[in-house]
């Protein structure tokens, strides 16, 4: 994780693309909001959008002294990660190879997760800094991740977040979570209460080893911690994995980043959800920070690339009428209270009595409808099957092979073809397999929500 300096300091852009014409009464207005984060500069932006971009110098200042980032690892140390025992074999290793990828300087710290939480290493209540000696010293500790107990998670979440706390001058903070079973030890209104005390504390991926665990319960922990969420159905794959989260959580160079959302009077916001990498919808995380303005997390960034789709309902107004339905801009906080700008783009409206204008739909905006409508129909064909509901099931997950392939995402419609024989994909025809594994059902579902990006025409 690179210490920010003058001649690293990331910068952001804004690209907005919509189709701005609106047919005569017509209110609504969708845009797909693109997010670029760079190391060495912004790239320009294209002639279909808007895009603006400021450097974030000030709001880097902050990470300028001390550790530049914290991480804990939570590894689970229930009675059943020792059945089979390579589930705690491979839980160490995993962790290890975690600690490995932690760079000099970087707060951590590891923690074993049962009904309880206990302090693996450093065990002071703090955080130790990464350097050879203390990475060595945590992976000898790694020996302490023994199975027995049971599992209550929000415990695992409530003791890295005091962990977390206990350096307050850190602003990046990183948590990787292991479990391999359900939340059985702990009421759900007792995690959920954990969620909200945590949230906008620190993030956190959360990864399931093995099909004993609820892939919707991970994927509430991962959502409220801006994370995210995937299975390792065989524990070998755990090393790679952990290497690889942590790398990405190394990574990261500005936290607290907020997309914030401006409407005119008589206008507001009917929903705001990240499509990609991942189908996050942010819209119930709102913060309102100033009249008709409201701030929806994004997390941390490093060097990458997110997108949003914003829709904004307007007043209705006669044909000719040009308005702005929006701004939106990409904020950090300041120590001061306030907060900086790191970039903007305007969403605009004009109604107009050309049918051929109103009617045509932004390419951006169609794709990621889709592949919201492909992460939907394929939760709710999972949730079908479980209860019994073969007719509806299909239905659903005939709709997705339909959607991923119009889409392109080859990755979900190779995961749905383990679970349904594709008789036509193009109008969406299956049948479930007899025999599908576990591992794979739980995959397809656990992954629905990953999206592809709209490909670019020549």
């Amino acid at each position: 994780m690179a210490r920010l300096t003058k001649s690293n300091l990331p910068q952001f852009a804004v690209d907005i693309f919509q189709n701005e014409y609106l047919a005569e009464g017509a209110r609504e207005v969708n845009a797909i909001v693109t997010v670029t984060a760079t190391g060495g500069g912004t790239s320009g932006s294209t002639s279909a959008s808007v895009s603006a971009s400021v450097s974030s110098q000030s709001a880097a200042a902050a990470l300028s002294d001390g550790p530049d980032a914290a991480v804990v690892i939570m590894v689970d140390c229930s009675g059943s990660m020792d059945y089979p025992a390579a589930k705690i074999h491979a839980a160490r290793e995993a962790t290890a190879a975690a600690i490995d990828a932690v760079r000099d300087g970087v707060a951590f710290a590891v923690i074993a997760g049962t009904h309880e939480a206990k302090e693996v290493y450093p065990g002071s209540g703090q955080l130790a800094v990464s350097h050879p000696g203390s990475r060595e010293e945590a992976k000898q500790s790694l020996r302490r991740l023994t199975p027995g107990g049971g599992t209550a998670i929000g415990t695992w979440l409530s003791k890295a977040d005091q962990l977390f706390l206990s350096r307050r001058d850190i602003s990046i903070r990183h948590g990787i979570l292991l479990t391999d079973g359900r939340n059985e030890h702990e009421k759900p209104a007792d995690l959920q209460r954990t969620l909200d005390r945590v949230q906008g504390h620190f993030t956190a991926d959360c990864r399931g080893v093995g099909t004993d665990w609820e892939v919707e319960e991970l994927r509430r922990i991962s959502s409220a911690l801006l994370g995210t969420v995937d299975i390792v159905a065989d524990p070998a794959g755990l090393a790679d994995d952990f290497r690889s989260m942590m790398e990405n959580a190394m990574g990261k160079e500005v936290a607290d980043v907020a997309l914030r959302v401006w409407t005119p009077a008589n206008a507001s916001v009917k929903f705001v959800k990240q499509v990609a990498p991942a189908v996050e919808d942010l819209t119930g995380r709102r913060k309102d920070t100033a009249p008709r303005a409201g701030d929806y997390p994004t997390g941390s960034w490093g060097d990458e690339s997110r997108d949003y789709h914003v829709c904004i309902e307007v007043p209705s107004a006669a044909v000719g009428s040009e308005m702005l339905a929006g701004r939106i801009s990409l904020v950090v906080p300041q120590p001061d209270g306030t907060s900086e700008v790191l970039s903007q783009g305007l969403v605009k409206a004009v109604w107009t009595d050309d049918i051929s204008a109103s009617t045509k739909i932004s390419p951006q905006v169609a794709h990621y409808t889709g592949q919201a409508d492909l992460a939907n129909a394929i939760q709710e064909g999972m949730d079908a099957h479980r209860r019994g509901d073969v007719d509806n099931a299909t239905s659903k997950l005939g709709k997705a092979v339909q959607l991923a392939h119009e889409s392109g995402n080859e990755d979900t419609f190779r995961l749905l073809a383990k679970v349904v024989d594709v008789v036509d994909a193009k109008e969406g025809t299956v049948r479930f397999r007899k025999n599908v594994s576990e591992a794979d059902s739980m995959t397809l579902e656990t992954r629905s929500t990953k999206t592809v990006r709209v490909k670019k025409t020549p």
